[in-house]
């Protein structure tokens, strides 16, 4: 059974960006428009983030999504996730979804860690029984009991990430989602959530994880997406769609 499915999905974006001349112009058109009040010419362009994509994903399934930095991944996620829409095609889930694919998504920096882990809890569709059962366990895998009544807004960067994914992989989805912000945290709490994911993926769930570490896309997901520019390059085994990566790709080894 089919928990996602793709079809002829396309997504764009607007990009809006200042019509350079000479720096001599520039300047003196910077003058002119503090003089009158005129705003700045702005020229818009569409960039085709997802061109006619399609692909399935089965219940119980791993499904790794690699590629250069711009070639769509995160576009998918967000389209999973409902945080953007697509421009045409059709989008189908089946499922509860969790999603940690935006780094303080979700969290508020002058909450506490743990206010923010009712908070987030709450935006991602847990009950607040559910949070109290699981109110230990979250601050344990955290690994920031020290921390749990400081303002977030004091927190690294890493410590975003901990407090962030141990509140997504103990709500218990169908369908987890995971972008690479957990590059961010420190290589002790990586593995921790590498594991974390193993376990998940060895149950009856789907999970999707998008990483540029192909060691661990390899070793968590059965089967991988290389993407480039919007489209699918190739679908199939790990390993080979790595080995298919690597080799358009030899920079990235």
């Amino acid at each position: 059974m089919n928990v996602i499915e793709f079809k002829n999905v396309y997504k764009s974006y607007s990009i809006s960006r200042f019509k350079y001349k000479r720096l001599s112009d520039d300047i003196s058109q910077i003058f002119q428009r503090l003089a009158t009040g005129k705003k700045r010419t702005i020229q818009s362009e569409k960039f085709l983030a997802l061109k006619n994509l399609n692909f399935n994903v089965k219940r119980g399934e791993s499904l790794g999504i690699i590629g250069k930095n711009g070639a769509g991944k995160t576009t998918v996620l967000k389209l999973l996730s409902r945080v953007t829409y697509p421009d045409s095609g059709e989008i189908k889930v089946n499922g509860k979804i969790g999603a940690f694919i935006e780094l303080g998504a979700g969290l508020h920096p002058e909450l506490s860690g743990r206010e923010n882990i009712y908070l987030y809890g709450a935006i991602l569709g847990m009950r607040k029984k559910e949070i109290d059962e699981k109110f230990e366990e979250i601050v344990k895998f955290s690994g920031l009991r020290k921390f749990l009544d400081t303002p977030i807004k004091r927190y690294s960067s890493g410590m975003y990430a901990r407090l962030g994914f141990s509140v997504v992989s103990f709500m218990d989805p169908d369908i987890l989602l995971i972008d690479e912000v957990l590059a961010v945290g420190d290589k002790s709490f990586q593995e921790k959530c590498l594991s974390r994911m193993h376990s998940f993926a060895k149950s009856d769930k789907t999970l999707i994880f998008i990483s540029h570490n192909l060691d661990a896309v390899k070793k968590i997901c059965e089967k991988v997406i290389v993407l480039d520019k919007g489209k699918v390059l190739y679908e199939g085994d790990s390993g080979r769609a790595i080995k298919t990566y690597l080799d358009l790709f030899p920079k990235s080894r």
